[in-house]
């Protein structure tokens, strides 16, 4: 059974920086391509930024230039590194695999970004 396990998340001032984990257990995240996404409040899930198995990246226009998304397939990890964050960047961020996303989504990780 695929397990993603989603932390990393907190509460930050704006401008500040945070380093998500998605921690993949069940499924070789090496042989595919690995999204993070985000849900605001009263918002419908969007797409954040994708890391393709070849080394590839893609990236949401509102966080391209302040968002690295990057992988470790030997650890079974994918990572989002966030730097000057906004208010509006304030969701539950989750991981999934692409184009075909895992069923058991994860519980996802809280990012506040507050003065």
């Amino acid at each position: 059974q695929v397990q993603l396990v989603e932390s990393g998340g907190g509460l930050v001032q704006p401008g500040g920086s945070l380093r998500l984990s998605c921690a993949a257990s069940g499924i070789i995240i090496g042989r595919y391509s690995m999204d993070w996404y985000r849900q605001a409040p009263g918002k419908q899930r969007e797409f954040v930024a994708r890391s393709f198995p070849w080394g590839g990246t893609n990236y949401a226009d509102s966080v391209m230039g302040r968002f690295t998304i990057s992988r470790d397939n030997a650890k079974m990890t994918v990572y989002l590194q966030m730097n000057s964050l906004k208010p509006e960047d304030t969701a539950v961020y989750f991981c999934n695999s692409f184009p075909t996303p895992q069923p058991n989504w994860g519980q996802g990780t809280q990012v506040t970004v507050s003065s």
